[in-house]
């Protein structure tokens, strides 16, 4: 294969799973905004968090949140739960890693806050902690998952959203994550401001 022929199939793998999660999660995703707009509206925050490009895609979240998405409106409650290092090694070091998020959320956490968690597996450790902890704290959650959505997708409870990217490469199913988070940021500045 040459170097056109792999950006071509990379351009037609994108297009497809896009397409796919468009005709399963359209209703999902405005939902999603929804419940986002209700907590912002009720005094909540929105905490986010992943792994690796995961976590880069939570922290863009919380950046378009608290600065600006596209249209000009003050700064929104949100907390990327992945970008202090020393919260993050401290509790890796004195407790262990599973808990890098549910000590954080148990600490920062309040019944009107909302948990986006951004996993392509739905399996980590740290991430099923995190569900555990926000469900204690009576805190929702949107979960952006992929592949069988995990073991995050088995724990999540009836007035929780799920938003599942129909695929198997991380790869993908993180393109998809970046276009549905552009999304609810719309969708939620569409909703406090207007179009």
């Amino acid at each position: 294969m040459n170097l056109t022929e792999i950006i071509e199939k990379n351009f037609t793998e994108n297009t497809r799973t896009i397409q796919r999660t468009l005709d399963s999660s359209l209703n999902t995703i405005a939902l999603a905004a929804q419940l986002m707009t209700h907590s912002l509206l009720s005094g909540g925050k929105i905490l986010s968090c992943g792994n690796g490009g995961s976590a880069g895609v939570a922290q863009l979240f919380s950046s378009k949140m608290l600065n600006r998405f596209q249209m000009e409106r003050p700064g929104l409650p949100a907390i990327a739960l992945s970008t202090d290092t020393s919260i993050l090694t401290s509790i890796a070091n004195d407790y262990n890693y599973d808990q890098i998020f549910s000590r954080q959320i148990a600490a920062l956490g309040q019944e009107e806050d909302l948990l986006l968690i951004i996993t392509t597996s739905g399996n980590s450790g740290n991430i099923v902690s995190a569900v555990d902890t926000a469900h204690e704290r009576n805190i929702k959650i949107i979960a952006l998952t992929g592949q069988n959505g995990g073991e995050v997708s088995a724990r999540l409870q009836h007035d929780d959203i799920e938003i599942r990217v129909s695929s198997d490469s991380p790869v993908r199913i993180q393109e998809a994550h970046l276009l549905i988070i552009h999304c609810l940021g719309d969708l939620v500045d569409s909703q406090l401001i207007g179009s």
